[in-house]
């Protein structure tokens, strides 16, 4: 204890003492040696573990980004696949809609030509039934009027087979 009292005494903490350096440097090399025996191996190989750890999960995420793209990729195209897709719906929707009022306008063309026709056919027949009361008036009129203007006796079916004749001879004349 003495020697260490002397140490102190004689030049304190910052003076050197070369024994106390060689003692310092062996000390330092042997913990160094044991250091590296026992914990420098097993701090590297965690280390490098953990360096291959950390390469990993960089090769992972970038396979998980290539990943992500492409599956976007492919949502892009299935998205412009099902917009042309909806286009062409609407597009025959149209064409559709658009032939089906055509039909039904066509349709309704020819209903009403037929309407027409019919209508047409049943003034013609009007106007022949009108025409044939009108005649048969007329006859009737025209023989009373003869009857009193002859004032004779022929019976009435001659007297209509004349009157009748005198029409019949009046529509070809107009026609």
């Amino acid at each position: 204890m003495l020697t260490s009292g002397i140490i102190l005494l004689s030049g304190g903490l910052l003076s050197p003492n070369p024994g106390l350096i060689f003692w310092t440097a062996v000390t330092f090399v042997i913990v160094l040696l044991i250091l590296k025996q026992l914990a420098w191996g097993p701090i590297i190989s965690a280390l490098e573990e953990r360096e291959k750890g950390i390469q990993s999960s960089i090769d992972r995420a970038h396979s998980a980004k290539d990943e992500a793209e492409a599956i976007l990729r492919k949502n892009r195209e299935l998205l412009a696949k099902a917009d042309l897709e909806s286009e062409r719906i609407i597009r025959e929707g149209k064409d559709y809609g658009e032939k089906l009022r055509q039909e039904m306008t066509e349709k309704a063309q020819a209903e009403a030509k037929k309407m027409i026709t019919l209508a047409k056919e049943e003034i013609e027949q009007e106007k022949r039934r009108a025409l044939d009361v009108l005649r048969n008036e007329v006859a009737d009129l025209a023989i009373m009027g003869v009857e009193k203007i002859i004032k004779s006796s022929l019976d009435a079916d001659t007297q209509k087979k004349i009157v009748d004749s005198m029409i019949q001879d009046l529509a070809s004349k107009r026609n």
